[in-house]
């Protein structure tokens, strides 16, 4: 994390993109970490995940599944036992891994059938809204210039769109939608009542995420 205790917190800024006299100093971080490196595989397995759901290899679907869990909690303990693999982008890439991985394997899921198109609707919807708020908060915090280069330049960080803990709790229960809706025609209870109730318990905890980034959102425009 940027300090401006000491000079030696600071990184060097790129050659051409040196501040004004006076004005505060820029982090400029080294986006290539194996955290962030973990983040761009997810998102990568993404729609190869949803390309075997559509063809209903639910097996081999299941075991990449697993292996795009294991890059989610790798990362996660990366960044928070070594903190030189800490960033600002990091705090964004990974979140929006979640969401661009549970955005395709819900959608694939509900044109397999196994998962109902309303809870579908409601959590992409969900996602989509907080992707352009987290594009929204770049440009807002972006320091001056306000340039293409500048904002798609990953090394520039920025202030983040902190998750709340009803929305980890969410990014959970959706996760465990998933995994017990890819499993169940593997072992043969998709239509369990437990599975169903799964549905709902989603979509309350998609609402109640939704809701507590909007308080959030609206403390701070008050503050």
């Amino acid at each position: 994390r940027h300090s401006s205790g000491t000079s030696e917190q600071q990184k060097p800024q790129p050659p051409g993109e040196g501040a004004e006299p006076g004005a505060p100093n820029e982090l400029y971080e080294n986006p290539w970490t194996i955290p962030n490196l973990l983040s761009m595989t997810r998102i990568g397995l993404s729609p190869v995940l949803g390309y075997l759901i559509v063809e209903e290899d639910f097996n081999i679907a299941l075991g990449v599944f697993a292996l795009a869990g294991l890059t989610d909690l790798l990362d996660g303990y990366i960044a928070r036992n070594w903190a030189s693999q800490k960033s600002v982008l990091g705090s964004v890439l990974d979140p929006l891994a979640d969401k661009i991985l549970i955005s395709i394997l819900y959608v694939c899921l509900t044109y397999t059938d196994l998962i109902p198109v309303p809870l579908t609707a409601m959590i992409v919807l969900r996602d989509i809204t907080l992707i352009a708020a987290v594009f929204y908060v770049r440009y807002k915090t972006l320091p001056p210039p306000k340039t293409v280069g500048r904002y798609f330049n990953p090394c520039y960080a920025t202030a983040q769109l902190k998750p709340t803990f009803i929305s980890k709790m969410n990014t959970g229960v959706q996760l465990i939608l998933v995994a017990a809706s890819l499993a169940a025609p593997v072992f043969n209870y998709v239509d369990s009542v437990y599975l169903q109730t799964l549905w709902y318990i989603t979509a309350f905890t998609t609402t109640a995420s939704a809701y507590s980034y909007y308080h959030y959102g609206r403390d701070r425009k008050s503050t």
